[in-house]
């Protein structure tokens, strides 16, 4: 199965061990928890899905690398302790807690969460001496003496022998302890991924003409050659900072993380070819509805390929503005509702408007904090939080000099009412750009796949998909339904339509 569906089948997994009957206790005792062992090739996103796991369930996640560990740092060190058995006295072995097993007290005591994740990652590649120890913990969950505690879950991954010289077969006995699943690599189900966290737009156009370079090991006289999802998650970070700081994006780098020498080169040409694509279509223009009849007719004119590149230029650009106004959408809701809080706390509170301001900052800074230790924070939810502190900062200044309880409020009120006027006008914009995307693509590509392609993509695009759920589009409606996608959009807006924002 593809990523998508693992995440999947494990959350669900997940869910039913975490159930409780009426007496608050676990429907499924912890030994009856079957670990899950996820097993896939490198660099496919096994941890990423655990993370998100752990994020939408609202539990903690330790992670550890089953590679680095010895016996005794899993099981815990010796020592000798007396006991009496029939009033004669004896030296008996104990073991120090595990250093596994403490970090997740440790985790428990600094977030309060009392259920969560425990991730074992290359548990397929433990030592030799760590391998009866490993038995009895998948089995029993424990290492020496010492319980994972109730609560918590174990999931393990490992990637196949082919990929991994260090590789242990586990025997019938192990494998029939374990919840396994098998995953294998998808690009659309990675380009889903991949919109959300906004892979770069070269990359997404170059696979999209040559999906079979995404994912690629092969074994070579100068041993192995490949190609991973990883490896081109990275690259997109790397060039983006490297475009940011004027820094020449050749294959050099490329290489470095695209370990296939084909494929690098490829792609560094491609890149090269995509950068002047991006300076001759002026895209910003396409989007303001101006575009020249001289870019018209070129695009009209071009090769599927370079078509396909234009698309990809275009997508990230609206991309941009639409993911613009979900985010802002999301913060202006966290934001009404401190406001909310704030004139609570004015009507049943004495201190001063200043002090109240100070001690939401305060605990909203401490739930970050304690999500940030849990494990169970996205990129996008860290940033997302890390905007709202950064606003209520700004709002310090305003409320410095007032003492006067109502007139802090209406301060806060005003502030917040310019925001929500910018907002609108923001996507009222967003909603033009979106709409001249479509006029340009019907104008131009009128006979081509192209809008098939563009659909296809706004479909899959979170944020794209979340801004016309949210605000519609009427010329994405149209193609829509004409292009049979209809259901299958009602379907996703069904699931992203879960919020309202009152601005007024």
């Amino acid at each position: 199965m593809n990523i998508k569906e693992a995440k999947e089948q494990i959350k669900n997994a997940m869910t039913a061990y975490f159930s409780k009957n009426d007496l608050g206790r676990y429907i499924i005792p912890i030994e009856r928890q079957r670990p899950v062992f996820l097993m896939g090739p490198p660099g496919i996103g096994k941890t990423a899905i655990m993370e998100q796991i752990a994020q939408e369930l609202g539990v903690a996640i330790v992670t550890y690398s089953m590679t680095h560990h010895t016996r005794q740092s899993a099981l815990g060190l010796p020592f000798i302790i007396k006991r009496k058995y029939e009033d004669q006295e004896f030296e008996v072995s104990e073991y120090t807690m595990s250093e596994i097993i403490s970090s997740i007290y440790e985790v428990m005591e600094k977030t309060k969460k009392k259920e969560g994740i425990l991730f074992l990652d290359e548990i397929n590649c433990v030592s030799e001496t760590l391998s009866p120890v490993m038995l009895q913990f998948l089995q029993y969950k424990i290492f020496g003496r010492h319980r994972v505690p109730e609560g918590w879950i174990v999931v393990t991954a490992g990637n196949p022998p082919e990929y991994n010289n260090s590789v242990r077969e586990f025997d019938i006995v192990t494998w029939d302890r374990l919840k396994r699943i098998d995953v294998e690599p998808d690009y659309n189900v990675w380009k889903e991924y991949a919109y959300k966290v906004g892979v770069h737009p070269a990359i997404f156009t170059y696979l999209q003409i040559k999906k079979d370079n995404f994912y690629k090991v092969e074994t070579t006289v100068g041993g192995k050659s490949f190609a991973t999802a990883r490896g081109w998650d990275d690259l997109s970070q790397m060039i983006y900072l490297y475009e940011i700081n004027n820094i020449v994006i050749d294959e050099k780098l490329i290489i470095q993380y695209l370990q296939e020498k084909v494929i690098a080169k490829d792609f560094a040409i491609y890149y090269d070819l995509f950068n002047k694509y991006k300076s001759d279509y002026q895209v910003l223009n396409i989007l303001k509805g101006n575009a020249s009849d001289t870019i018209k007719k070129r695009a009209a004119s071009a090769k599927f390929d370079e078509r396909l590149s234009l698309l990809g230029l275009i997508l990230d650009a609206i991309t941009v503005e639409l993911r613009d106004v979900i985010e802002t959408e999301e913060l202006m809701i966290d934001y009404l509702n401190i406001i909310k809080s704030f004139k609570f706390s004015l009507g049943n509170s004495k201190d001063s408007p200043i002090k109240i301001i100070k001690d939401i900052i305060k605990k909203e800074e401490e739930a970050f904090d304690i999500e940030k230790k849990a494990g169970s924070l996205s990129k996008i939810a860290e940033n997302q939080k890390l905007r709202l502190i950064k606003t209520l900062y700004d709002l310090i200044p305003i409320l410095e000099n007032i003492s006067e309880r109502e007139e802090s409020f209406d301060k806060l009120k005003e502030n917040f009412e310019e925001k929500a006027k910018s907002f609108k006008d923001n996507t009222k914009y967003a909603s033009e750009k979106l709409s001249n995307v479509f006029d340009f693509c019907e104008e131009v590509f009128s006979e081509g796949q192209e809008i098939l392609v563009l659909v296809t993509e706004l479909t899959i695009n979170y944020y794209c998909a979340k801004f016309i759920a949210r605000y519609g589009c009427s010329k994405y409606f149209a193609h829509n339904k004409e292009l049979l996608f209809y259901e299958r959009q009602t379907k996703i807006i069904a699931e992203l339509e879960n919020t309202e924002l009152a601005l007024q």
